[in-house]
């Protein structure tokens, strides 16, 4: 009792995006702005503050302009509330850089200093609310405090596969001396034949899998957005809780979860796709799989395969399940787009396929499912209730899988573009996953 009582009065577990931390940060914030904005004098009022203020809009606009019109780092772009509280933290720098001329001693000095930087702080919270990317402070220092074990790679002398027509559920008896918890390790998955240069991935396996005899598990590929990294389902998605939870469950059964680099860095695009750009498709559909069959023991067959991920990832998962079908029998598309984007059609035609319009159609979803049925693959569309970018392409790509005949099915999750909307999309299609994937009745 004492020791739960503990953790769960850990500070690095308080929320920061719900409750006293997250209001008493914004309220310290607003007044911090409204300190730097007050002072006396008719200069101030009359010239220094306008000036202030003009400069936070100016600079706030060439920073909309730089990222969304000339670098173009992610396909939609700055989300407007993104950009206001970045014209939000820019003010209170501009504010603080007109008043401190005005200060000849230190004390003033530092209080301007503090106060502009409360306003930062108060717009990176909110915008941490707005994605909820660190609901606490451990997610947030997971890079420095987290740590993974090392993937076992050892092959058991005895495995246990499901039965024909059957479940692995049926005929799986846990030992007496079963692990409580999976392991999540980082790994490196090579790409001999796309030569796609990637970053660590990371690989969860289930305490079924340390039994012996050892049960042939189905496994998930699983894909971050862009920007995004493969710890982001680590870290921001808390994966490995997730996991466990299902398994203690079920007996410790559970799927392998493979969280896969598809793009290479936080700000490449490749698409998912090959490409005259990369074979980003080759590397997921044919050197992932070809890794995991050769390092770990699991279910074979495109009925035990599925791949997910949120938002670039969820495009991206759709895209592997209809051009690589062979592989990927299920899939779940998280927030994702309505067809694979650099920002634009055009500019992801040209850039991909110099303009050629025909080799696009070829591996676009939408334009795959106009021309082909799948009534052998299974999936599930998830977006957020408030999500207004991503929700009208969900339900359009949704239309169009109903239309291919597959089977599959539309959800809304309370949320916008966000990961409490990414985190129930793969924890709430857990059970409907384990039973498409053959784990569970």
């Amino acid at each position: 009792m004492t020791v739960a009582l503990a953790a769960a009065w850990n500070p690095l577990d308080w929320p920061l995006t719900h409750g006293p931390i997250a209001y008493a940060v914004l309220a310290a914030g607003w007044g911090s702005l409204l300190s730097l904005a007050v002072a006396r004098g008719r200069r101030w009022a009359l010239r220094l503050l306008p000036c202030a203020v003009a400069l936070a809009v100016a600079l706030t606009l060439l920073v909309d302009v730089a990222v969304d019109d000339w670098w173009q780092p992610f396909p939609e772009g700055l989300p407007h509330e993104v950009t206001v509280w970045i014209g939000t933290a820019i003010l209170g720098l501009s504010l603080a850089g007109f008043r401190l001329p005005r200060l000849s001693r230190w004390p003033g000095r530092a209080l301007v200093a503090l106060a502009a930087g409360l306003a930062v702080l108060m717009a990176s919270s909110q915008v941490n609310r707005q994605f909820d990317q660190y609901p606490t402070a451990r997610v947030l220092l997971a890079p420095w405090i987290g740590n993974t074990g090392t993937l076992s790679t050892t092959h058991a002398d005895r495995t246990l596969a499901a039965p024909p027509g059957g479940t692995l559920a049926e005929v799986w008896n846990p030992p007496a001396d079963l692990p409580a918890k999976g392991t999540t390790a980082s790994v490196r998955i090579p790409g001999p034949r796309s030569d796609f240069r990637t970053r660590a991935g990371f690989v969860y396996l289930p305490p079924a899998y340390q039994a012996t005899p050892r049960p042939l598990l189905p496994v998930l590929v699983l894909l971050p957005g862009q920007p995004g990294a493969p710890e982001d389902w680590i870290n921001s998605g808390g994966l490995q809780d997730m996991m466990d939870t299902f398994a203690a469950a079920h007996r410790g059964l559970a799927p392998i979860v493979v969280v896969a680099d598809p793009t290479g860095s936080a700000w490449e695009n490749q698409l998912c796709m090959d490409s005259r750009m990369a074979k980003a498709q080759t590397y997921l559909a044919h050197d992932v799989p070809a890794w995991v069959r050769s390092t770990l023991q699991t279910a074979t067959g495109r009925q035990s395969w599925a791949v997910a991920g949120l938002s670039f990832g969820g495009t991206c998962s759709l895209q592997l399940a209809l051009n690589a079908p062979e592989v990927y029998g299920s899939f779940i598309d998280i927030s994702g787009q309505q067809e694979p984007t650099l920002g634009s059609h055009g500019k992801s035609v040209k850039e991909a396929f110099g303009g050629d319009e025909e080799a696009f159609a070829a591996v676009d979803p939408v334009h795959l499912m106009a021309r082909k049925k799948f009534p052998d693959t299974a999936g599930v569309f998830v977006v957020g209730s408030n999500d207004q970018d991503f929700r009208p392409q969900q339900e359009k790509v949704y239309a169009a899988a109903v239309q291919a005949d597959m089977a599959v099915q539309f959800q809304l999750k309370p949320g916008w573009h966000d990961w409490t909307v990414f985190r129930a999309a793969i924890g709430d299609n857990l059970v409907w996953l384990s039973q498409r994937t053959g784990l569970i009745g």
